[in-house]
């Protein structure tokens, strides 16, 4: 004869608990979404741990370069248009329409800035990325001997030209990815 199963296995306990804890992380996460410059705040005091702990430690330098790696990286992402426009006037030049570069004139179509990494995935990322590099510097494994000062100038030359490139291209193709310095209108005369 088959016996019932059971209606709470071990797994679905865990499954529940896990579930709930999800919610819970997410609920607060939506909480936490209006207050942008809080966020950064407690993003930075994290980050200012993290490099003391760096400092005191003499140690884990391998962790905090492959964390500034990451930063850069998701920086570059948030800076970058959704849709590349390089990469879609080299589809329009191949088609024939060279038509689908960005506004250059007033009568033309109003495309808005849509970041590549929106702005509260780009703080959540980073966060996370900083508390796993903070939690990673309690534990000797990761503290692989090297020559800081080489990782640091090569981070300063990887940042210099991928900076300097992505400067470039935001020249080239005309956009501004930030809000401050653009034009402001009234929401109640219509403009």
């Amino acid at each position: 004869m088959d016996a019932p199963e059971p209606e709470f296995t071990p797994f679905a306990a865990v499954s529940a608990q896990t579930s709930r804890i999800g919610r819970l992380y997410q609920s607060y996460l939506d909480k936490s979404t209006p207050y942008t410059a809080y966020r950064w705040i407690g993003t930075g005091v994290l980050l200012a741990f993290f490099f003391l702990r760096i400092v005191v430690a003499q140690g884990w330098y391998i962790v905090c370069y492959s964390l500034g790696i990451y930063l850069l990286n998701l920086f570059l992402a948030f800076l970058q248009p959704k849709i590349d426009p390089s990469l879609t006037q080299d589809e329009g030049l191949e088609d024939g329409d060279a038509g689908s570069s960005l506004p250059t004139k007033k009568d033309e179509e109003f495309r808005p800035f849509i970041r590549r990494l929106p702005e509260f995935k780009f703080w959540h990322s980073a966060t996370r990325a900083i508390a796993i590099s903070f939690l990673c510097t309690w534990f000797s494994i990761f503290n692989v001997p090297v020559f800081w000062p080489v990782l640091v100038v090569y981070f300063l030359i990887l940042f210099s030209l991928t900076m300097r490139r992505q400067i470039q291209h935001m020249i080239k193709y005309r956009y501004v990815p930030f809000s401050f310095g653009k034009a402001r209108y009234n929401q109640r005369s219509g403009h």
